[in-house]
């Protein structure tokens, strides 16, 4: 069983133990989430692969923020960010701007990247490096930013 999901198991019978609903409700979902995909998967997951669950889920936290930021609605704004908080505590850390912007340049040397044409290039072995430590639409950004 990976480490990430015996992780949130024992998180949930604790927060079980506490009474704290709230992080039971999103500790259960994540966990059905990966039951879900094990199921239609047909395979024990690996790390990486929930890991790439929780980062759905975690964007999906984000995208709802921002829509209910747009409606005016700052009481769900509150719930979501606190969903998101506890889903980000089973996330890798995050790398910084910098961090990312450093992996870059060395992997636009590394494919010899010159133009926006090798954009493809860059972020697929960008990503490969950064697995689960930074998102897509940042490393995109970057990556557009020093090839433009």
């Amino acid at each position: 069983m990976s480490q990430i999901l015996k992780k949130l198991q024992e998180e949930m019978k604790i927060s079980m133990k506490q009474g704290d609903k709230d992080r039971l409700s999103v500790i259960r979902m994540l966990i059905s989430e990966i039951k879900k995909v094990q199921i239609d998967s047909k395979k024990e997951l690996s790390d990486e692969e929930i890991i790439t669950i929780i980062q759905r889920y975690a964007k999906q936290r984000k995208e709802s923020i921002k829509q209910y930021k747009e409606a005016g609605r700052e009481d769900l704004v509150e719930k979501e960010e606190k969903e998101l908080s506890i889903v980000q505590e089973f996330l890798p850390e995050q790398l910084s701007e910098e961090e990312i912007e450093k992996i870059v340049d060395e992997t636009i040397k590394e494919v010899g990247a010159t133009s926006i044409k090798d954009m493809g290039k860059v972020m697929k072995s960008v990503l490969e490096k950064v697995k689960g430590q930074a998102e897509g639409s940042v490393v995109s950004a970057i990556v557009k930013k020093k090839l433009s």
